[in-house]
């Protein structure tokens, strides 16, 4: 069932003529349909409605069909049946859609004219149709679908093409409502199989390579509210809801209008592609957005355009789709007599649902849009809210104005909504889905369906912003303490955790004005929260986590942590304890809310790091920094300690340690050296061999491997190229000359794709192929063959290198952003060997399609490069990398 489309329009009429006559002409099929396709992909590109087209595509496959289904079967249709069904049957065919016909046959098999429908069958593939068919007896028809809810539907939606009518009638009557899947258990059984699709994408709409035909608020939702009306009335079109009550005339309209631009979207993609795709792939999104007339603009890419039109799209179906499914629940399952139950004198409950006692509850009191979701937030027992008041709820959404934002009991309400127990965030989701959200924080309102074109952020702006405060509360749930448990009991101790629910909410809040969003959205945040009657010291809080949210995990992944200077600047610009423990709890919300495959036990390792030695920087004071040696000597005394526990004597580990220069101390923790220490004393170190060692981490899913080489082998090019040929993911490499000539070089890495397994059989590859470092010529070739992932293929990242000086420690800070791809940390590694230079830590950042490496660099003299070498090595890695790409 779809929108009705009363008439065709007259360029569709001519189309409609144009195609008759090839077939009056005996153009051949296939030549017949490649001049249909043509002629409708032009008058597609035109901007001709999308709903004629799907239809005159068609009307003229109906024709093509009946053609030839007499030509093959010219003595058998009168008692036999072709029926189009399933998508076809409703008239919509997309340049790409499956045709899906049933052909009906009288009595039992036997008296099948299997050779005829094989022939006609084989015609129809011979012209290039993509045909799904079946060939069943009234019987089969019954019985199939009584079993499967899918031929159900499917048959539901036949439409007789030729042949014999009164055995289509007589299917039609069989698997009637009356008969078998009655309007009750076909509602919830199409309910229950919306739920497990919705599921199947992850419960959301704004991935950013949605399905526009399976994905939450897709196509598909608007045919199961198709499918759920006939069952019920009978109907064949959506205009007769209308009559029905279920629909207004105005939401009938806002219905035909979002399923004609997903049509769009589908046509697109098929012609596109030149299949039926209806995956809304980055590999597509571009194009797409060029041949449907998007533009760039100042702050929005074309490609932004789109995607945001398809999300608010897709929001407004979703709404739809509860409302009137909710509607149908109502009517179909639900006792309409039923009392309902006050709660208030503006609401009650009724069948389980919220309802308004009135059609102008909004009118009288518009505090009531805010109300009701606190309601749902103080009653558990509710299960939502009714059709009706969601209805009510659209209709007065005017009434959320200026005046309303400055309504001192909304302001009341709103932070009585943050700060309850149970409910925060399933009602802000609702508040955004039912458009409440955005209009009471208009510039949320801004960033509704907004999408960054990259692979870091999975997700829209607002999605992903109600995904970290979703996080937030779950940190502040004690069944979910074994998920973050650090963040659990900081999130826990809180006594105002609404302040970091306000940075969550307002963090990305001025995603796409242009400027610096965070600091744009911590002026947003401050005024918000002193209109809410928070005091200044809080509002200033939240705008300082919006102004530095960024912060703490640019500082972690970028920053060397072994430097006391990294530390204690981040610690003055903390300030204190409850601003740290704010703004870590924030930052882990953020990544895991950015894309779910971004958080992994290193990051957690990283993060962690960063915020206990900063809290230690804290406790000592601001004006009584860290200093080195201090370091030193306590990682020293807790790695002792816990070498104590092993058969290494004090002998063993001073031989070892005579090794390491000062700063190896600082560079790796406790657990690290103990294992460092255990390797190398039980080791010959007077073999020019080297040694390699690999484990997984012990308190984490990656692998750490270690390799002890004479200093000159530079293995850095090669060990990342054969990390990157096993499907390697590096994220932390440290290179520590040692005293005897030699050099400690370690790799933290993980598998590129998660869901391989690391088992025992894993780890002997790994380390079999970092064996052969060991043994490898210095002129070993590094290259790489694995390709680059299909994403990260279609984005182009300009290749930047900036240098900054490390005057403390003597070194040059070289940072390079290129387009990720497997062989790039090789191809830098060799870069760095043709100029003589070394490498002291790498830390390495994947940002979606982009790498954002930081180098720590030496010269051959073991100093800073001067202003000619940087320029020099410059030059050189733009030219190798952008060849290489």
């Amino acid at each position: 069932m779809a929108p009705k489309t009363a008439e065709l329009s007259d360029s569709a009429d001519e189309s409609v003529n144009i195609l008759t006559a090839a077939l009056d002409q005996d153009m051949a099929g296939r030549d017949s349909l490649e001049a249909a396709a043509s002629n409708l992909e032009e008058r597609f590109r035109a901007g001709e409605p999308v709903a004629d087209l799907v239809r005159l595509r068609s009307q003229h496959v109906d024709r093509l069909l009946v053609q030839l289904w007499h030509q093959h079967l010219a003595h058998q249709t009168s008692a036999c049946a072709l029926i189009a069904v399933g998508g076809y049957g409703r008239g919509e065919l997309h340049p790409h859609s499956d045709v899906d016909i049933m052909v009906l046959l009288p009595g039992g098999k036997s008296e099948t004219p299997q050779t005829s429908i094989e022939s006609f069958l084989a015609a129809l593939w011979d012209i290039g149709l993509e045909i799904g068919h079946s060939v069943r007896t009234v019987d089969d028809c019954r019985l199939q679908a009584e079993a499967d809810i899918t031929i159900a539907t499917t048959l539901m939606e036949a439409r007789l093409l030729d042949g014999n009518e009164t055995l289509f009638d007589s299917m039609e009557s069989v698997v009637a409502a009356d008969q078998i899947w009655p309007s009750e258990r076909f509602f919830t059984a199409k309910h229950k199989e919306q739920q497990l699709r919705h599921h199947r994408y992850d419960d959301t709409a704004y991935k950013l390579e949605p399905n526009v035909k399976g994905s939450p608020g897709g196509l598909r939702d608007i045919q199961i509210i198709g499918w759920v009306a006939k069952r019920h009335f009978g109907g064949r079109t959506l205009d007769e809801l209308v009559a029905h009550g279920f629909l207004t005339p105005g939401q009938l309209r806002k219905l035909t209008s979002c399923q004609d631009f997903l049509w769009r979207v589908r046509y697109g993609l098929h012609l596109l592609t030149g299949r039926g795709e209806d995956r809304l792939l980055f590999d597509h999104q571009s194009n797409l957005a060029a041949l449907l007339g998007y533009e760039d603009a100042s702050y929005t890419l074309a490609v932004e355009q789109l995607m945001q039109r398809y999300y608010r799209t897709v929001m407004e179906l979703s709404r739809l789709n509860e409302m009137l499914l909710q509607q149908f629940e109502e009517a179909i399952l639900m006792n309409p007599d039923a009392s309902p139950q006050p709660i208030n004198e503006r609401f009650q409950v009724k069948n389980g649902f919220l309802q308004t006692t009135g059609d102008d509850v909004f009118e009288k009191q518009p505090s009531a849009l805010l109300e009701l979701f606190l309601l749902l937030q103080q009653h558990d027992e509710i299960r939502g809210v009714s059709a009706y008041t969601i209805r009510l709820i659209r209709r007065n959404l005017h009434l959320i104005d200026e005046e309303f934002r400055q309504n001192p009991e909304n302001h009341r309400i709103f932070l009585s909504i943050l700060r309850a127990p149970a409910g925060v965030t399933h009602e802000l989701r609702r508040m955004n889905l039912y458009g409440v959200l955005g209009l009471y924080i208009p510039s949320f309102g801004r960033i509704v369906g907004r999408m960054q074109y990259d692979l870091f952020h999975a997700y829209t702006v607002d999605e992903h912003t109600l995904f970290v405060v979703n996080n937030l509360r779950r940190f502040a749930l004690q069944r979910f303490d074994q998920e973050h448990p650090h963040c659990s009991r900081l999130m826990q101790s809180f006594e105002k955790p609404e302040i970091v629910y306000l940075a969550g909410l307002f963090h990305d809040i001025a995603k796409g004005r242009g400027g610096d969003h965070s600091e744009l959205g911590a002026v947003d945040a401050e005024a918000f929260c002193l209109e809410h009657g928070l005091s200044a010291y809080e509002a200033r809080t939240v705008a300082w986590l919006v102004r530095h949210h960024l912060v703490l995990s640019m500082t972690a992944q970028k920053k060397d942590l072994s430097d006391p200077d990294v530390i204690n600047e981040f610690a003055a610009l903390v300030g204190d304890q409850t601003h740290l423990d704010y703004l870590y709890t924030l930052t882990v919300a953020d990544v895991n809310g950015t894309n779910p495959e971004l958080w992994n036990s290193w990051k957690a390792t990283l993060f962690r790091d960063l915020y206990e030695l900063t809290s230690r920087a804290l406790r000592r004071g601001l004006e009584n920094p860290i200093d080195r040696e201090l370091l030193v000597d306590e990682t020293q005394e807790a790695t002792r300690k816990a070498l104590s526990e092993t058969d290494l004597g004090t002998t063993d580990i001073d031989r070892a340690w005579a090794l390491f220069p000062e700063d190896y101390f600082l560079r790796y923790r406790p657990g690290e050296i103990a294992w460092h220490t255990t390797v190398l004393a039980e080791a010959n170190l007077d073999s020019d061999c080297g040694l390699l060692d690999v484990r997984r981490q012990p308190n984490g899913d990656g692998i750490e491997a270690m390799l002890y080489t004479q200093r000159e082998r530079r293995s850095f090019a090669l060990v990342t190229a054969w990390l990157a040929e096993l499907g390697m993911t590096i994220v932390d490499v440290r290179i520590v000359p040692l005293r005897n000539g030699f050099s400690l070089d370690t790799y933290v890495f993980m598998e590129l794709d998660h869901r391989t397994e690391i088992d025992d059989a894993r780890m002997q590859r790994i380390r079999r192929v970092l064996s052969g470092v060991l043994a490898a010529d210095d002129d070993a070739a590094a290259r790489v063959t694995r390709p680059a992932p299909r994403q990260v293929r279609m984005f182009t990242t300009r290749t930047i290198v900036s240098f900054n000086a490390d005057e403390g420690n003597d070194r040059t800070i070289m940072e390079l952003v290129a387009s990720d791809r497997p062989g790039l940390l090789s191809t830098v590694g060799r870069v760095f060997v043709d100029q003589g230079l070394d490498i002291e830590t790498a830390k390495v950042l994947t940002i979606g399609e982009r790498a954002e490496d930081v180098f720590y660099i030496v010269d051959a003299s073991k100093r800073a490069l001067d202003a000619d070498s940087c320029a020099l090595l410059k030059d050189k890695l733009i030219e190798n990398i952008d060849n290489n790409t």
